[in-house]
């Protein structure tokens, strides 16, 4: 697949914002004929990120997705995928949104490292990563679960940064002892939908940290001090539907809660 020009790279980029603002998310790929590779995606959301910022908008952190082999499969990645957290889309527990400012709201139960410093390129590994982390959150990712495009939507994907639409993040609380044990439950108005139990700390919660964090130093991308960082998801995001609470749980880290209207 030929490369996008830079012309090109930036047209898609606004248009994909002003779509996002509008809350007509993906539209762009409605037109069947667009087409680009992972490589390009990538450098669109690096666009939409540099867009974002330059009219206030702030990264407060990192969000690692796609981590089984599976959900690779699915959209076409040969490794886990990454999108960026914004300031704005950061909610406190038990807030109140609106499901209209979302296209198909689906959600996925997570863990959230925050980091007490910025992590030297020079020395990443799983112990310094770890030594890093400063506290750890449950939370509540929030995805835009739509897509116009062709399969595999890898493309589609990134390009929207993950398809993250948004975060809510709980209380954090300091790093538990090697190899405590944990579950982590996603609950729909009150019932279970999505549950893991028997996870290890870091051994289950941690798998693709390393690989994220190395990633961004070959994009000179600095993970700084404060950053959070989504570790990735179990399981697939589910659509909300009817559904108004969503409730996240961990035996370990504590639980989070949003209401949709």
């Amino acid at each position: 697949m030929n490369e996008l020009t830079q012309n090109k790279l930036e047209s898609y980029a606004h248009r994909i914002l002003n779509d996002y603002d509008v809350k007509n998310h993906s539209a762009l790929f409605k037109n069947k004929n667009i087409k680009f590779s992972i490589s390009d995606a990538y450098k669109i959301q690096s666009i939409l990120t540099d867009l974002r910022i330059n009219r206030g908008e702030k990264v407060i952190g990192y969000k690692i997705g796609s981590i089984s082999k599976q959900t690779q499969k699915k959209y076409g990645f040969s490794h886990p995928a990454w999108g960026r957290l914004w300031e704005s889309e950061l909610h406190s527990n038990g807030i109140k949104l609106n499901k209209e400012n979302y296209s198909n709201p689906a959600m996925e139960a997570e863990f959230g490292i925050k980091l007490k410093r910025n992590l030297n390129p020079e020395n990443i590994s799983l112990e310094y990563i770890l030594d890093s982390i400063e506290t750890i959150h449950p939370i509540i990712e929030i995805h835009n679960l739509i897509f116009y495009g062709k399969k595999p939507h890898g493309a589609e994907h990134i390009s929207n940064n993950a398809i993250n639409a948004g975060i809510v993040c709980g209380a954090g609380i300091r790093k538990p002892k090697v190899n405590e044990i944990t579950d982590l439950k996603l609950i729909y108005d009150k019932k279970i939908i999505d549950e893991w139990t028997n996870k290890i700390w870091p051994l289950d919660l941690m798998s693709k940290i390393e690989w994220f964090v190395k990633e961004q130093v070959k994009l000179n991308n600095i993970i700084k001090k404060n950053d959070l960082i989504l570790t990735g998801a179990y399981g697939p995001p589910i659509p909300i539907n009817d559904v108004n609470l969503i409730e996240v749980y961990s035996s370990l880290f504590g639980n989070v809660s949003v209401n949709f209207k």
